[in-house]
């Protein structure tokens, strides 16, 4: 288990880290070597992606994954990385509230100091989102847990109304009120792309708001004027870093050529980056 003095100091560095209009930058990671890679491009934090682990774990994403694998994933990760990680727990890894909390116990076990949690319900579900009570059950649940261990973990309480079309501002309003009022330290809101948006969001959300970004999204410097505090790339990267695996392997297999294997990283030093001492 990590040492419960470094788990709090890595906590409070995360913590002080989400300041509107200076936003903590994520590009998120799904394993230790782009975990290595983020940390070394100058990362404040490292902050995992539940999809791009789903699919490192041969899983797909949408609460498919068992809590113990991701977890143990996430330890490995937070162990090869000197920066503060937050996990990306889904919808918690369990059916209800008391089982957020084993969950947030196993994360601080695991080494994180953030996570996000969810409120999207996906296979088997006639409703996109889980109740707002309900939601913000399992959210106290998950601040209870993390307080009763000492450490000032950062729940980030993720609203799915724009991205699973299940309402707009209001709706997402009411939701970050009764997250935050449960416990939560932050709101993320992915699918918003619109500055509008984002300033009426910022206005309104009585916490730091984080928002997701990919291509076609506002640029950082952008968001940075709108008050944005926190601003992730989610799973772009590992969907980018799997475009260029598919694209070589058709070349290869196809035409026998290797063009989309330019620009690789050297060897040297990527065998260098994780040689290092740690």
């Amino acid at each position: 288990m990590t040492n419960q003095h470094a788990l709090l100091d890595r906590a409070l560095a995360f913590r002080a880290l989400h300041v509107p209009g200076r936003p903590l930058v994520l590009p998120n990671a799904w394993d230790v070597a782009s975990a290595r890679l983020i940390e070394d491009a100058g990362a404040a934090a490292v902050a995992t992606t539940s999809a791009g682990l789903s699919w490192e774990l041969g899983t797909a994403d949408g609460d498919r994954l068992e809590r113990d694998r991701a977890l143990g994933a996430v330890a490995a990760l937070a162990a090869a990385v000197r920066v503060p990680v937050s996990a990306d727990i889904e919808s918690g890894y369990a059916p209800d509230a008391a089982g957020v909390a084993d969950t947030v116990r196993a994360v601080l076990a695991a080494g994180a100091v953030g996570i996000n949690i969810e409120d999207a319900l996906y296979a088997g579900e006639t409703e996109p989102l889980r109740p707002v009570a309900e939601q913000a059950e399992r959210i106290a649940a998950a601040r209870e847990a993390a307080d009763a261990a000492g450490v000032p973990l950062f729940v980030n309480a993720r609203i799915d109304t724009f991205l699973r079309s299940a309402g707009g501002v209001d709706a997402t309003l009411e939701r970050a009120a009764a997250f935050l009022g449960a416990g939560a330290d932050g709101i993320f809101v992915p699918g918003v792309v619109d500055s509008e948006t984002v300033k009426l969001l910022v206005a309104g959300v009585d916490g730091p708001l984080n928002v997701l970004v990919g291509p076609g999204a506002l640029p950082v410097a952008e968001l940075a004027g709108l008050g944005v505090a926190r601003v992730s790339a989610g799973s772009t990267l590992a969907l980018a870093a799997h475009a260029v695996v598919r694209r070589a392997a058709r070349e290869l297999l196809g035409a026998g050529m290797y063009m989309a294997l330019a620009d690789g990283l050297d060897h040297g030093e990527l065998n260098a980056l994780h040689g290092a001492a740690r």
